[in-house]
């Protein structure tokens, strides 16, 4: 077999493979001979039928069959002598095949680009600082008092923001009238602006009319960009009573007292900059990584990336209750994706360079991680991983963090 490779580019590689004529007789010979034995040809008995006979009816089926066989055969073997690695399914251009003559075809695949240096060492990112202002720690204790706050029933005043009010709104469209119950506080955007801005100022009751136009996005299709007359009724207003800021309220959150309760909320912001900060930090290194080293992607890899983005983004999309924006799935979703296959290709060839490996107990920390993460046990993190896909995924990130700590530690990181 004679193999000859031709890199079409840095990601695509064509294989033209002659298979020798003594091959391809002895394939089509052995085929005929099977043939014969399991045929049914009507006037002969089973395994009487003459070849002619036989190459009459099925020559070209026989034909395609051993092109087949020898395609996927000589392509096998060829890939393992070059020691390639295909991306993609090969693309095999159709080919002719004659029995007494050599078999020739042509086989293009993509692969991953040879890339020979990468500059990673001295790149550079800004690091924010940690300590937070005495204004973001009563902020998130107003969260925690907001938290365990009580409603109660508001009587003899007009609803007004922060209130939170039940509704019924009515609308007739398309010759069709649906009414909801809805629960909304006041003032919080969580309804159309229109409707808020009316609810404030009305009392329990009272109804209204409100034109407003549905949003781009709105789950319905047949209410995006509808205006639409909404009758808005009053029907429960409750306020929101905080608990006291004292000692009993940081008992309440698990303190033993209020100062206590602000060191443990200062704690916890610092501690979620910290992980923030690192994360920024990795971002940046990694667009200078990419920015310094812009070797081609295998567009399959792009593609695959992409969807998945697209995957993750509609499921957020779905958990946090929001349609889908369908604008995200634009050039800024594809050069995404292509950053961070090109950052995966580059990280690969560091670790490799490097000798990075991930060992059992790193793969055994890794599980506990996911289980402090997800709040299930290290036992059923261990069965779910058990799939050699989710395995793979787990050491690959794993590999990925040990080479961000490496461009950490060779870069030049300056405070903000």
């Amino acid at each position: 077999m004679d193999v000859q490779v031709d890199r079409l580019s840095p990601v695509l590689v064509e294989f033209q493979i002659q298979v020798p004529a003594e091959t391809v007789n002895s394939e089509v010979e052995q085929s005929y001979q099977t043939l014969r034995r399991t045929a049914r040809v009507r006037g002969f008995r089973r395994g009487k039928a003459p070849r002619k006979v036989l190459v009459h009816l099925y020559g070209p089926a026989v034909h395609a069959e051993v092109a087949k066989r020898l395609v996927d055969s000589s392509l096998e073997k060829a890939i393992a002598e070059q020691a390639v690695q295909p991306l993609t399914r090969p693309s095999v251009e159709p080919a002719e095949l004659n029995p007494k003559e050599p078999f020739s075809f042509k086989a293009r695949f993509e692969v991953r680009p040879e890339i020979e240096k990468v500059q990673w060492e001295g790149l550079e990112a800004k690091r924010q600082p940690t300590a937070v202002s005495a204004e973001a720690i009563d902020a998130d204790v107003e969260r925690l008092r907001l938290e365990q706050a009580t409603l109660e029933p508001v009587e003899g005043r007009a609803a007004g923001e922060g209130d939170v009010a039940t509704m019924s709104l009515s609308y007739e469209i398309d010759g069709e009238t649906d009414t909801q119950e809805l629960d909304t506080e006041i003032g919080s955007g969580q309804i159309l602006k229109e409707i808020d801005a009316a609810l404030a100022g009305m009392k329990t009751g009272e109804t209204k009319e409100v034109a407003a136009k549905m949003p781009a996005q709105h789950p319905r299709a047949e209410l995006r960009n509808r205006e639409v007359t909404f009758q808005c009724k009053l029907t429960e207003l409750k306020q929101r009573i905080l608990p006291e800021l004292d000692d009993e309220f940081a008992k309440d959150c698990d303190y033993d007292d209020l100062a206590a309760l602000k060191k443990g909320v200062e704690d916890k912001l610092v501690s979620q900059r910290e992980q923030q900060n690192q994360e920024d930090v990795a971002r940046q290194l990694v667009a200078q990584l990419c920015e310094k080293n812009v070797v081609p992607v295998p567009p399959s890899l792009v593609e695959q990336q992409a969807r998945m983005s697209e995957r993750e983004m509609r499921m957020m999309a779905q958990m946090g209750g929001q349609p889908f924006d369908e604008s995200a799935l634009g050039p800024r979703l594809r050069a995404d994706a292509e950053q961070k296959v090109r950052a995966g290709l580059l990280m690969a060839e560091i670790a490799k360079e490097k000798g990075l490996q991930v060992t059992g107990e790193d793969i055994e920390k890794g599980y506990s991680e996911l289980a402090e993460q997800s709040g299930k046990n290290v036992a059923k993190i261990k069965a779910e991983y058990r799939e050699k896909e989710k395995r793979d995924m787990l050491v690959g990130m794993i590999l990925e963090d040990k080479v961000l700590d490496l461009l950490e530690k060779a870069a030049k990181i300056s405070e903000s």
